[in-house]
């Protein structure tokens, strides 16, 4: 990823040292976490399911159980969630040349070529080659596990805005903001 890192620097001259609003940054970064929690969920097949429930029998005889979808389910997220603050070391943090506005991209895209967003912004260089991203994704999935797990569980709408705005207060969009705000889909890039 250093060598990655420094290859950009080379091909983007038009990089710029700053320091940033931890806070911006830590709302972009729980977004992306959410965003990359989404795209591992639609890769998996939405016929596999798994059972759920106890084990043990009631008065009965009878177990209660529940077939779900594995890619939503306690088990799949969890796993999900030890990996994912990994996924950080693919980006960067940047500002629009047209605005000014701060950002994290993905340095390549799913289908494995640059992210050609990349002509439109200036990449933030700092001093620790963008490693607190991955501190601050650590931080929001150790303090919001729960809440990850649950959202996710429940497939609810703008989860990006539910959990990163309304429940961890990371982002200042409110739920009266969904309608002027689009979920960024990054496969999309």
């Amino acid at each position: 990823m250093d060598f990655l890192y420094s290859l950009l620097l080379a091909l983007f001259p038009h990089c710029i040292l700053s320091t940033v609003d931890p806070k911006n940054v830590r709302c972009l970064v729980c977004r992306s976490v959410v965003e990359e929690i989404d795209s591992v969920i639609q890769k998996v097949d939405p016929k596999r399911t798994m059972e759920i429930g106890s084990y043990r029998l009631d008065s009965k005889g009878n177990q209660k159980q529940k077939t779900v979808p594995y890619a939503r389910s306690e088990m799949h997220l969890t796993d999900v969630l030890e990996t994912i603050c990994n996924k950080m070391d693919d980006y960067v943090r940047a500002t629009y040349k047209t605005s000014g506005e701060l950002t994290l991209l993905r340095l390549i895209g799913a289908d494995g070529q640059m992210n050609p967003e990349l002509s439109h912004v200036d990449i933030v260089q700092d001093s620790d080659l963008n490693k607190s991203l991955k501190f601050y994704c650590e931080g929001i999935v150790e303090e919001y596990e729960e809440n990850i797990l649950r959202l996710f569980a429940r497939d609810a709408d703008n989860i990006d805005i539910k959990l990163c705005s309304t429940e961890a207060k990371l982002c200042s969009h409110s739920e009266s903001d969904v309608d002027d705000y689009e979920f960024e889909d990054k496969d999309e890039l």
